[in-house]
């Protein structure tokens, strides 16, 4: 009995020890260079959270890991957050490690606001006549994303649409990448893309297209003049095939056929410059 007893208090009191101090443990530096999963959204590194701040990219929180070396971008990215009442922090390496997911983010990570989006049924009925929005399909750089909605804003479209899944959404980085626009022209985030296209239709909007292969080319777009609802497929795969099936016309860009694609973001400035100038005229 009493051997089984001191081996039952051993394994009660040897191993709880080491659990009590575990959750301190997570508060120190990560020894490993290897990443997680992000606990939220967040713009991580010196260069990148002064650019984001000077952008004014909506944001909560500015966190500073303890001890960290303080330079120039530092004490920058503190005075422009201070100017824009946002709450600065001091806090533990590891608390930096999990919510940017990395331990490279040089002691210095900008807490993103999360985005606000419109309501798809709202997006269509404050767009003007004829409309003009645009859909992603697949477009999973969230750099692009940026461009596109600034691109969007400098055409006079009337909004973007992002599917839930298999999309890059608002983040930071999107959000810097489009130059502010994204705080001037509504973006609605869908469950199911191909039903935002079917919903479009009924409002009256032709469903184009954009993809190599297509039934009609720049500049003769027949459509331009109407209501529409620009599909952009990912650079690698191109449109999905639901929703290609659901598009009414799809349109192509001639080039050199040295050139195999465009990167999305250009393609679709390029149309949305196509389609002002046929309704300016």
């Amino acid at each position: 009995m009493r051997p089984g007893k001191k081996r039952r208090e051993a394994e009660s009191t040897g191993p709880r020890g080491p659990r009590k101090s575990a959750p301190s443990d997570r508060t120190r530096p990560m020894e490993s260079r290897r990443e997680t999963k992000p606990s939220g959204d967040a713009v991580a590194g010196r260069n990148s959270v002064v650019e984001a701040l000077r952008a004014k990219v909506p944001a909560k929180e500015l966190l500073i890991a303890q001890r960290a070396e303080i330079d120039d971008r530092m004490t920058e990215s503190m005075r422009l957050a201070k100017n824009q009442n946002l709450l600065i922090k001091e806090v533990a390496r590891g608390v930096l490690d999990g919510l940017t997911g990395t331990t490279m983010h040089q002691g210095i990570a900008l807490v993103i606001k999360p985005f606000a989006y419109t309501a798809f049924t709202l997006l269509l009925s404050q767009a003007k006549k004829p409309g003009l929005l645009i859909g992603l399909d697949g477009v999973t750089d969230p750099h692009n994303l940026g461009a596109i909605v600034r691109s969007a804003a400098a055409f006079g479209a009337d909004g973007v649409v992002i599917p839930e899944r298999r999309t890059a959404a608002m983040t930071g980085s999107a959000w810097k990448a489009s130059a502010g626009a994204a705080a001037r022209l509504p973006i609605s985030q869908v469950t199911n893309l191909v039903r935002s296209l079917e919903d479009a239709k009924k409002a009256g909007y032709f469903v184009v297209g954009l993809d190599a292969d297509g039934d009609e080319s720049l500049p003769k777009f027949s459509l331009a003049k109407e209501s529409v609802y620009l599909i952009v497929g990912s650079e690698g795969k191109g449109l999905s095939r639901l929703v290609r099936e659901k598009c009414d016309l799809i349109l192509s860009i001639p080039m050199q056929s040295e050139v195999e694609s465009l990167n999305a973001s250009v393609a679709t400035a390029i149309v949305l410059q196509q389609i002002a100038a046929s309704r300016a005229e």
